[in-house]
Order: structure tokens, then sequence, then C-alpha cells
């Protein structure tokens, strides 16, 4: 069967590599310039290919209405509290983005605290996160701008509804965590990349800080960096009690981790390791004190919880909680 498309002709160059003696050709080098205009036309042309496709295929308009049908309904996400206010988030049906919503008793009429379908007039700014502070007086909460994985962070006054004047940028693969004091949050980013390279170069060295409300990023306090590792990334945790801080420490892409911890209650306490090695998948689940319970599949590849005691945190103190059964155990609450 013959093709019935002409592709457009993309942007080649005699590029070859050489890994360890083996020669690599690697023809389409040119296409990651992402800002050239011989990239940007073939784009350009794929795209007309492509749409001018599907806009013949004769069922296209049927699907996409019985879709719409099915997808309009009213949905909401699980409410919860912090202070003496309740968050959830709502979607009327067809909205690209669920709504988050505020109120002060469950029966009460919630107000909108961020529709994140008004951050731009173009729809190419998209909420990345949430985190409510401990007394739910304060928000933040993560954008990003036309589907990029850098997030810049802001923070919104509840009662009022007003963002305050804070911006922390440069954030990727970052949630904010909250002091239970509601002073400040941690979060983890990169530095500044220079301007040609912040959508297409390579991230490394990220680092953990702390931000304090009201202050700019240029002061935020750096908790942990490893300029010697360059591809461990760092997540940032408060414990419920607020009497933590646990950092899950990752490299690259690989699923197991390290944990460490750091009294909040200590002026200047250490970062202490309680798993440094990446021999398997830790998952902090809460605590009761010094006694930190984990999901992990070391040594149960489906699954198993553990309670790690920080009064005896050797490995042959480790207590099974939960053993692995004959299935998968998917998440601890």
């Amino acid at each position: 069967m013959s093709n019935p498309f002409t592709y457009p002709a993309a942007p080649r160059a005699a590029v070859t590599d050489d890994y360890h003696g083996t020669q690599v050709p690697d023809p389409f080098r040119p296409l990651e310039d992402l800002d050239s205009e011989e990239t940007r036309a073939w784009v350009e042309a794929e795209n007309r290919l492509t749409f001018d496709y599907l806009e013949r295929i004769p069922a296209r308009e049927a699907l996409r209405r019985r879709l719409t049908h099915l997808w309009n309904y009213e949905r909401y996400g699980i409410p919860f509290r912090e202070g003496d206010r309740y968050f959830f988030s709502k979607n009327d049906g067809l909205q690209n983005q669920s709504v988050f919503y505020t109120a002060p008793a469950p029966d009460a009429e919630p107000t909108v605290l961020l529709d994140p379908n008004t951050l731009s007039e173009d729809g190419t700014v998209a909420l990345s996160g949430l985190a409510v502070s401990r007394d739910g007086s304060r928000l933040a909460y993560g954008v990003s701008v036309s589907g990029s994985d850098w997030q810049e962070w802001r923070v919104r006054d509840v009662e009022t509804g007003a963002d305050l004047d804070d911006r922390v940028e440069w954030v990727k693969f970052s949630g904010a965590s909250w002091t239970p004091d509601g002073l400040g949050f941690f979060y983890s980013r990169y530095d500044e990349p220079e301007e040609q390279a912040a959508l297409s170069g390579v991230n490394y060295y990220q680092k953990l800080y702390y931000h304090r409300i009201g202050e700019p990023q240029s002061e935020d306090a750096l908790i942990y960096e490893r300029p010697d590792q360059k591809e461990w990334g760092f997540s940032g945790h408060v414990t419920e009690d607020g009497e933590y801080l646990i950092v899950s420490v990752s490299q690259g892409t690989d699923v197991r981790n390290r944990v460490y911890y750091q009294s909040l209650k200590k002026p200047d306490a250490p970062l202490i390791p309680l798993m440094d090695a990446f021999d398997a998948t830790y998952d902090f689940i809460a605590n009761d004190g010094p006694v930190f319970w984990f999901q992990t599949n070391l040594n149960a590849p489906r699954g198993r919880v553990i309670a790690v005691d920080l009064r005896q945190p050797d490995r042959t103190r480790w207590r099974e909680i939960l053993p692995q059964g004959p299935g998968t155990l998917q998440s601890v609450q």
C-alpha cells in the first residue's frame, strides 16, 4: 500500500558521535535547536499535515460531541481541613482546570480561593501544586507556563483572596511543605539557568531551601545541597506534629531513595541520615514522636510497612508492622 502523505523534509546535518569507539550518526541534530527557523518551519509543516488529515475524518466531530457529553458532569475533590477552614476542589464539568474553594464550616457557603482558569487568557498557565498552611491562613501554589516543568510558587492570603508579594522561581520537581507556624515553607529548586538554556538545558545540583514569607527569595535559607552529587534531588516534608523535617533523596529516575531527617525544635540541628543507601524505596507515612513508619519494598517486592525508632535506628531494630502479602501494596495512609 502506497503512502498517501508527503512528509516535510526535516533539517539534517552530517553529525556523528563517538561513544567509546562506536560511531553513532545523529543526522537530525539540527532539530535540537528549538528556536531555529528551520525547526519552526518543520514543526508548522508537520502540524499542517496532521490536522489536515484529522479534520477530514468523518467521525471526528461525532466523537468530539460524544466525549464532551460524557465529560460534562460536576465533580469534586476530597475536602480537607487546615486550622478552622475547609478546602476542596470542584469542576463544573468542562472546565480545563478544577477550581479551589474554601469554607469556614462543612455546611457554609464556599468561596472561590483560586481559579486557575483565570491565570491566563489563553489557558497556557497551569496550576502545578497546592499547599495550605497548618492554620489555614495561607495558600502556597505553583504555576507553570506552556507545559514547562519550571514552576513559580506564589502565596495567597486565604481571608482576603489576595496574593502576597512572595515569588519563588526556578522550582522543578518539588512541592511546598509549611512549617507549623505558617511563617514559611520548604521547597527544592535549581540555580537560575542561562537564558538561552532555560527550556532546553539539563538541570543538575538541586538544592533544598526554606522560604520565609515576606522576604525575597534571595534571602531563602539553604537547607541541604550535595555539590558532589549532581543528579541527586531533594524533597522536604514537615511531619504532622511539626517536630521533624523529612528529606527524601532521589537519584535521577531511580525509584530507590535515601531518607534524612532534621529536628525542627532544635536550632541549627543537623540533617541526619536514616536510610543512607539507594537499596530500596522508602515512603514516609507518619510518625508518633521518634517512631517513624515507612512503606518500603526492602526485601519485599510487593511492599510492606516498617517502624523505625530514631532512638534505636540500627537496621536490626527495625520492626515490621504490615508484612508483605499476596497482593501489591499500593499506598498507606
